[in-house]
C-alpha cells in the first residue's frame, strides 16, 4: 500500500514528590473556576503567553489570536531571548495590536515558563516535550487553560504526570486541548467516522508512514554552550524530544488508536538504528525505526518513519479492510465503498477555536484521555526500538522510567546527560544492550 501521499492541510523536589504533592486540587482551584467564569459572557480580554518561540509555537500564537479578537499576547520565554524578540516582531506584523508584549515580559532561560505563566490566563506550550507535563501542571495549577503541543511526555514517568494534569483541569474546570490536530479535522473525523459505521468491512490492518529527511538541521552558533547547543536543536536529542517515534510517529498512532475506537495495543516489537545521519549536528537520535504494534484481538499496525536524505518519502495513514481501504489523509474511501471529502480544514486553526470558544462559553474542553494515550503508545514503539525487546502495554504502563534529568531539575548552567563520544559523534542506544524499562 505504497504511494506518496500528503495530508490535505500543511501545514530541590523530585519528580516522584511533585507527583505525590497534596497541593494539586487545592489553593488554584477557585482561580481556575472563577477564569472559566469571567470570560463566559464573551467578554474581557482573554491573555495569552508563550512557553517556547520556535516556529510551531509561533504558528499556534497566531492562530490563538485569530481564533478570538479579544485576546492579546502578553508574555513569552524561551531558552534564547534573541528568539522571543524575533518572533514577538514575526507575531506582531501578522496581528498587529493584538501583541501587547514589552520587554519586561520577554523571559528567556530555563525558568521562564513560571513567569509567563503568572502573566497569562491561557499559556501555549510548545517546547522541548521533555518540559511538557512540568508546564502543563504548572499552569493548571495555576488556574490557567492550557494548549499543549504533541507529544505530551516523552517517557512513562512524563505521561503519569500529564495524566495527572488532565485530571487536576477536569477537577478545575479548565481547558486542556492537545497539538494532535488530526482530531480537529473534519474530513478526517468524517473518515474514522464511516470506517466505524462498517464503509470498509472489518479492519484487518493498519499501516502508518512518516518517512523524510532529518527534521530542522542547524549548524552550531559559535558561543554556545554545549546545553544551549542541544536545546537549540532540541529534535536531534533523546532527553529533549523523546526521538522520531515519539516526535512524529505520534500523529499517525493517534489516528490508528481513534479508528480501534481509543484502544491502546496491547504489545509491540520494534526495530531502529542510526544507518547515516550520524554527524554531531544530528544528534543522538535514530534515522529510521519500524514497529510493529499488536491490539487484543490481533489487529496489527505496521508503523515506520525515517529521517533519511536521499530516499523516498511518504505522510500517511492506510486503514486496509475485509471490504475496501481507507486513506485517512487523503479522506478517500475506496472498495465496496467508493467515497471522497473535498471540503476544506484548517485543523490547527481549529484546535483554537474550540479552545476560546470552550473558554468563552465556560464549558471547558479536556482532550486528557487521548493525548496521554496516544503518546504513550508512542513512546512504547520508541523504548521497543531502543532496547529490542518487545515492550506491553502493561509494562509500560507501569513504569516510572525516566529520561534523566528530571525536568525540573534543569537549570542554565547545567551540563546535559549526553557529550560527544570520542569518534565525534553522540552515542546512542543498542538494541540488544540497552536496557530502560
Amino acid at each position: 500500500m505504497s504511494s506518496q501521499k500528503q495530508s490535505n492541510s500543511r501545514s530541590g523536589s523530585t519528580r516522584r514528590e511533585f507527583l505525590k504533592s497534596g497541593t494539586l486540587a487545592t489553593g488554584a482551584a477557585v482561580s481556575g473556576m472563577l477564569g472559566a467564569r469571567v470570560f463566559a459572557a464573551g467578554s474581557g480580554t482573554i491573555r495569552v503567553g508563550m512557553v517556547g518561540c520556535g516556529g510551531r509555537n509561533t504558528g499556534a500564537a497566531v492562530q490563538a489570536l485569530t481564533a478570538d479578537p479579544g485576546t492579546r499576547l502578553v508574555a513569552m520565554c524561551d531558552i534564547f531571548m534573541d528568539r522571543v524578540k524575533s518572533q514577538r516582531a514575526h507575531i506582531r506584523q501578522a496581528k498587529g495590536d493584538q501583541v501587547t508584549i514589552d520587554d519586561d515580559h520577554c523571559f528567556a532561560g530555563f525558568d521562564g515558563y513560571k513567569h509567563v505563566i503568572a502573566a497569562s490566563d491561557v499559556v501555549l506550550i510548545a517546547n522541548a516535550a521533555k518540559f511538557h507535563p512540568l508546564h502543563a501542571m504548572t499552569a493548571i495549577q495555576a488556574g490557567k487553560h492550557v494548549f499543549v503541543e504533541k507529544p505530551h511526555g516523552i517517557d512513562p514517568a512524563g505521561i503519569k504526570l500529564m495524566r495527572r494534569t488532565a485530571d487536576l483541569a477536569r477537577s478545575k474546570g479548565l481547558c486542556l486541548v492537545s497539538g494532535l490536530h488530526s482530531r480537529h479535522h473534519t474530513g478526517y473525523a468524517e473518515t474514522v467516522q464511516r470506517i466505524h459505521d462498517g464503509a470498509i468491512g472489518k479492519v484487518i490492518a493498519i499501516e502508518e508512514n512518516f518517512l523524510r529527511g532529518p527534521y530542522g538541521v542547524i549548524d552550531r552558533r559559535p558561543g554556545l554552550t554545549e546545553v544551549q547547543w542541544q536545546c537549540s536543536t532540541q529534535y536531534h536529542f533523546r532527553w529533549l524530544s523523546g526521538d522520531d517515534v515519539v516526535q512524529s510517529l505520534v500523529h499517525n498512532l493517534d489516528r490508528a488508536s481513534w479508528v480501534m475506537h481509543d484502544q491502546a495495543p496491547a504489545r509491540c516489537h520494534g526495530l531502529g538504528g542510526r544507518s547515516s545521519m550520524t554527524e554531531p549536528i544530528y544528534g543522538d537520535v535514530f534515522d529510521h525505526h519500524s514497529v510493529v504494534y499488536e491490539f487484543a484481538d490481533g489487529t496489527p499496525i505496521y508503523a515506520f518513519c525515517r529521517t533519511t536524505n536521499g530516499c523516498y518519502n511518504e505522510y500517511s495513514s492506510l486503514v486496509l479492510g475485509s471490504e475496501g481501504v481507507a486513506d485517512i489523509m487523503q479522506c478517500r474511501i475506496t472498495g465496496k465503498t467508493n467515497w471522497r471529502w473535498t471540503d476544506h480544514c484548517d485543523p490547527y486553526q481549529r484546535e483554537h477555536d474550540v479552545l476560546f470558544s470552550a473558554i468563552r462559553a465556560g464549558k471547558p474542553v479536556n482532550n486528557g484521555d487521548y493525548m496521554t494515550r496516544s503518546t504513550l503508545i508512542s513512546i512504547m514503539g520508541q523504548l521497543s526500538c531502543y532496547t529490542g525487546q518487545e515492550v506491553t502495554w502493561e509494562q509500560v504502563n507501569a513504569s516510572d522510567y525516566f529520561y534523566p534529568p528530571q525536568p525540573e531539575e534543569c537549570h542554565d548552567a547545567m551540563e546535559p546527560p549526553v557529550q560527544l563520544g570520542p569518534d565525534g559523534s553522540y552515542p546512542v542506544p543498542k538494541p540488544g544492550f540497552t536496557r530502560m524499562l
